[in-house]
């Protein structure tokens, strides 16, 4: 069983992102890394560090339940995408390990889909 990401448009064809529950948890914990933080520390995940105690745009993400909660508005979703490019673009510099290359394709395939969210202001769904 899989978790999709995609835009709350009823069109199948319009962009979207999946992967596993693992790995979706591999991508979330690698983008935390990056902010400077671990997720594993954090409330919700095992820890007991509040997210107040983090500043990232990429919170909405990253404190999201796998696949039920709210709906990230396009506002939301609006704030993400930069910081996810900064992510992709400085790891991929820096490592050419085929795992961080996942993740940075998967990064880079998330963004285009908040893109279209916010470009057809249409909320970003968890399935």
């Amino acid at each position: 069983m899989g978790l999709v990401l995609f835009p709350g448009d009823d069109d199948t064809s319009s962009p979207d992102v999946s992967w596993s529950h693992t790995d979706f948890g591999a991508v979330r914990r690698w983008l935390a890394q990056a902010e400077g933080f671990s997720l594993d520390e954090m409330h919700g995940f095992g820890g007991n560090r509040p997210w107040s105690d983090v500043s990232t745009t990429l919170t909405p993400l990253l404190d999201h339940p796998d696949d039920a909660g709210p709906d990230l508005s396009p506002v939301q979703c609006a704030a993400i995408p930069p910081r996810l490019r900064q992510i992709a673009d400085e790891r991929h510099a820096r490592s050419d390990e085929p795992v961080v290359q996942r993740h940075i394709d998967d990064a880079r395939q998330l963004v285009v889909v908040l893109q279209f969210c916010v470009e057809n202001d249409v909320d970003l769904l968890f399935g």
